[in-house]
């Protein structure tokens, strides 16, 4: 189907339904509880380049999913054939009232990235995309879409970026001038030639490099390029083996997921609460102890975090990634006590990270006398 992008750029909104269709879908959006949406188109030429360079670069780690399915990620066409438009949102997450640098400082808290402390985004939102779609489709007659959320292969920040969300900054995070980053993404594919958004090309980090700076494990290779082998996020979520000794350290007290190159962007003073009670903590995850979480059973584990993101990095890896946040605790005998009482009932690759956390212990507690 070819791309009808010039038939529609001219007329007014009056004389032309797309163009009205258009404004109705911001109005849609927003009754759906997203704070903005965009329209583009699918090329991606720049950006499909630059996913090339960095999978040839090994950065992706364990995830081969990144390389997978060829160029579909970056060419939409071929995830959904026919596609013309690209409909990207945004949902804010951050919940009022959650600390963010403070909940860092107190050693024997757990820090979980503040976007999983609540429901998992996906089925919320792809519910919400879908009913964005269905009306568009009530008022434009058949049409071809598909809503994903971190559902399929699709080159999300740069089509957001491309649809005037925002730009892409040094931190590889969308940023928006007027609500920072802490927000969720989708989008709808659709057949449907709607009149595009202009995209924002400016680069509004300047000479700032605070969230490079900030980084724990210094995953940056340079401004824009996130070596995820480093990344505290990939390291307590994606991977499924023993976490790098060298790293260990830089792990704090996160123990899913990693927040700091946002916290340090000064965008982020502009970010709102939101408004959907769902993505609030539950079971008070933002103010639990690395020791109550590490007391935890399978069995609990699973009921506390049904339907929630925690539940991605599993049980073992939940209390490998509990066992260096004690380690790198400040020297307490309950913490000993504890890594001691688990060890013998723990996997192989939880044992070995608890070995290592007593060694962090004995060491603090000798540094510290």
């Amino acid at each position: 189907m070819p791309d009808q992008q010039s038939a529609y750029q001219c007329p007014s909104a009056t004389t032309d339904p797309l163009r009205l269709l258009r404004q109705q879908l911001q109005q849609w959006a927003e009754e759906l509880g997203f704070q903005q949406v965009g329209v583009t188109g699918v090329a991606l030429t720049e950006d499909e380049q630059r996913l090339q360079q960095w999978l040839a670069a090994g950065y992706h780690g364990e995830m081969g999913y990144m390389a997978d399915h060829g160029n579909m990620r970056s060419r939409p066409a071929e995830l959904l054939p026919g596609t013309l438009r690209v409909i990207s949102v945004r949902m804010d997450y951050r919940a009022p009232g959650v600390e963010l640098a403070g909940a860092l400082t107190d050693k024997h808290r757990a820090y979980i990235s503040r976007y999983a402390l609540g429901r998992d985004y996906h089925k919320l939102m792809r519910k919400r995309l879908t009913e964005l779609g269905n009306r568009l489709q009530q008022a434009a007659g058949p049409l071809g879409f598909r809503a994903f959320v971190d559902s399929a292969p699709v080159l999300e920040r740069a089509l957001a970026a491309n649809a005037g969300l925002g730009w892409i900054g040094k931190n590889t995070m969308l940023i928006n001038r007027k609500a920072g980053s802490y927000f969720f993404l989708g989008e709808i594919l659709t057949d449907l030639p709607l009149p595009v958004d202009t995209p924002d090309r400016a680069d509004h980090c300047g000479r700032c490099t605070a969230c490079l700076d900030i980084c724990p494990t210094q995953a940056f290779v340079g401004p824009h390029i996130l070596d995820a082998r480093r990344c505290i996020s990939y390291l307590t979520i994606e991977l499924k083996g023993p976490i790098p000794t060298e790293l260990r350290a830089g792990l704090g007290n996160r123990i899913f997921g990693c927040d700091d190159c946002q916290i340090g962007c000064p965008w982020n003073r502009f970010s709102k609460p939101t408004t959907e009670a769902d993505f609030s903590p539950r079971h008070r995850l933002d103010k639990a102890t690395l020791l109550e979480l590490f007391s935890w059973d399978e069995q609990t584990f699973l009921n506390r975090t049904e339907g929630m993101p925690i539940r991605r990095t599993g049980y073992e890896n939940w209390l490998r990634n509990i066992a260096v946040a004690l380690g790198n605790a400040p020297a307490s005998l309950d913490i000993q006590a504890a890594l001691q009482q688990r060890r013998p009932l723990a996997t192989p690759l939880v044992q070995e990270h608890i070995d290592w956390a007593l060694q962090q212990q004995l060491s603090n507690a000798v540094n510290n006398s």
